[in-house]
């Protein structure tokens, strides 16, 4: 009796429920969605099957609702007799998603696009790229590296032509900072596929795997062989990918994705749309700064919110499947590796750049050395970094760490050693005080503690501490 009641009580609440959100739900397809679709079915039949297996098809939520534009919108146009708009921008989800755009627009996945300006952007403008690309929008032209590289990640800026229709060097384009039209950043499909907007997709690792890869920021490589990605593919299964909730430590154990870490909720946390909310270093620059300091720059009202509780929240998630002291010293390890870093490559490299600036052509990626000190921190120092962020030994030592020496000793200080040789009898006394100063820039560097050994100056205790260490781990495995 007692089970029937449960069971009873169960149900009427389910009504209540189903009731109480019938008023928020369309009671059918609007008019102009059915147009959409009758038409939609013969001229792209895809679309129209993949909006029949979303949500949105369940909700009566279609074509129209989501492309609808008024009159005057910059890409709004008329068509088959209703104003519409190709673009689906973040403002255009807000109506009904408005918690989930208010955290996205807050985070810096929605601000990628500003590197159009930067240094990044003139690799592809410039060094690979020229202005053969014309289009009506760009009657200059513009680089073709950058329209199909750079901006397909980061995000265009999307030019409206006269007739409403979209720049073809825009546009197509779901780069997750693009931006629209209607003055928005950012771009909710870069992650949310149309048009079935599965949740299942957003979950899996590689969605974020588009952008979040290669030399300099090789996120998904460094997850496939890190233990959380051997344990995803092992039991994918297992997953509950496709789960209303998705809590971690209820709906699923098996591993942990991008979205777990970085987004999804915990029994603790709700659902996050701001990626920086976890995060307590931000990687991006030369060295790594403090993602409160990273949105301070950006105007982000995150520049409020100390890494201390950022990390706090990623911690909340790791507890769910590791022990306090298991998490405690990961955050050790990794710190000890963003400090080594930082105080043995970063920032001498840096101080060296400064000091060789005077000798060098102001043109950027001009000179021998950009190209070395640029590798050096963005691609190979991001990797160790990233690598020991996510449990990637791989990535943090051979393709990070060894990278980053390797290319310092081998490649930076000599190149930095030729620059000031060639400079110190120069004609230009300014040029040739600049040799000397950068000459003795290099001497500093290298006669520290963490470099001497390259000049054949280590300390004898340390090297006699080194040695005996190799010997006890040889005798210990020695063959009997």
């Amino acid at each position: 009796m007692k089970r029937m009641l449960f069971v009873a009580a169960i149900l009427c609440m389910i009504f209540q429920m189903h009731s109480a959100n019938a008023g928020m739900v369309p009671e059918t397809i609007s008019k102009e969605s059915k147009e959409c679709i009758a038409c939609h079915k013969e001229q792209t039949p895809a679309i129209v099957e993949q909006w029949g297996a979303s949500k949105h098809f369940r909700a009566n939520v279609a074509c129209y609702e989501c492309h609808k534009a008024k009159t005057g919108e910059p890409d709004a146009y008329e068509h088959n007799g209703v104003i519409i708009a190709t673009i689906v921008s973040p403002q255009d989800c807000a109506r009904c998603h408005s918690e989930e755009v208010k955290e996205f627009v807050s985070s810096h996945h929605s601000k990628a696009a500003r590197i159009l300006g930067s240094q990044d952007n003139r690799l592809a403008e410039v060094v690979e790229g020229n202005r053969g690309f014309k289009t009506e929008g760009f009657p200059d032209g513009v680089s073709s590296a950058v329209v199909n590289g750079c901006w397909q990640c980061h995000g265009s800026e999307v030019k409206v032509l006269k007739d409403g229709k979209l720049d073809p060097a825009t546009w197509p384009n779901t780069g997750i900072g693009r931006i629209n039209p209607d003055g928005s950043e950012g771009s909710c499909s870069a992650c949310h596929s149309r048009h079935k907007f599965s949740v299942e997709q957003a979950r899996n690792p590689e969605n974020c795997g588009k952008c979040h890869m290669g030399p300099d920021h090789p996120q998904i490589e460094i997850y496939e062989e890190s233990k959380h990605g051997v344990a995803f593919h092992a039991n994918k299964h297992k997953m509950n990918l496709d789960n209303e909730k998705w809590v971690v430590g209820e709906d699923y154990s098996a591993a942990p994705t991008c979205a777990t870490c970085h987004m999804s909720a915990t029994p603790n946390q709700g659902v996050t749309h701001d990626v920086g909310m976890r995060i307590s270093w931000n990687n991006r620059p030369a060295i790594s700064v403090r993602p409160e300091v990273a949105d301070a720059n950006m105007g982000l009202p995150g520049k409020d919110i100390d890494w201390k509780v950022r990390r706090k929240n990623m911690k909340d998630v790791c507890f769910n499947c590791h022990g306090e002291s298991f998490v405690k010293s990961f955050y050790t390890q990794y710190d000890s590796l963003i400090e080594l870093y930082h105080e043995k490559f970063a920032k001498p490299g840096q101080a060296l750049m400064e000091a060789a600036k005077p000798l060098l052509k102001p043109v950027p990626f001009g000179n021998r050395i950009d190209f070395i000190w640029y590798e050096i921190w963005h691609h190979e120092g991001r990797r160790a970094r990233h690598g020991a962020s996510m449990m990637g030994p791989d990535y943090t030592h051979w393709h990070g760490t060894y990278e980053v020496a390797k290319n310092f000793y081998a490649e930076f200080i000599p190149e930095l050693e030729t620059l000031a040789d060639e400079n110190l009898k120069s004609s230009d006394p300014k040029k040739a005080e600049a040799a000397k100063a950068l000459k003795a820039k290099i001497d500093e560097v290298l006669n520290s503690d963490n470099h001497k050994w390259f000049i054949d100056k280590m300390d004898p205790e340390e090297a006699a501490r080194r040695k005996k260490e190799q010997e006890d781990f040889r005798k210990r495995y020695q063959a009997k």
